[in-house]
């Protein structure tokens, strides 16, 4: 095994560690500021949209079909929110885009 494989699994350690690690032992006190809070608060669903959308577009034959997809599963998500209808309308969508459009 090349040794680069090593440090890349290093680096990725260090880094983590250091995300996880470095807020919990440089912020002692309560964050009273309340834009920083805010902020803070939305940071995981901003980061899990960031990591979902490209693997949305990308999961299916074609972009046409995903882009269908997606956008029922935010109507259905707005209308509904239940998470097992928004699911099964999406991927229903994206079967019907691909069968009958491409």
């Amino acid at each position: 095994m090349n040794n680069h494989y090593y440090l890349y699994l290093l680096a990725a350690v260090l880094a983590i560690y250091a995300v996880r690690a470095l807020p919990m032992t440089l912020i002692r006190r309560d964050i009273k500021s309340p834009f920083i809070r805010s902020f803070l608060h939305y940071v995981p669903y901003v980061t899990l949209a960031v990591m979902t959308f490209p693997a949305i577009l990308s999961a299916t034959g074609s972009t046409l079909s995903a882009a269908v997809g997606f956008v029922t599963a935010v109507v259905l998500a707005y209308v509904d929110g239940n998470l097992f209808r928004v699911a099964i309308g999406a991927c229903v969508m994206v079967y019907l885009a691909e069968f009958f459009c491409i």
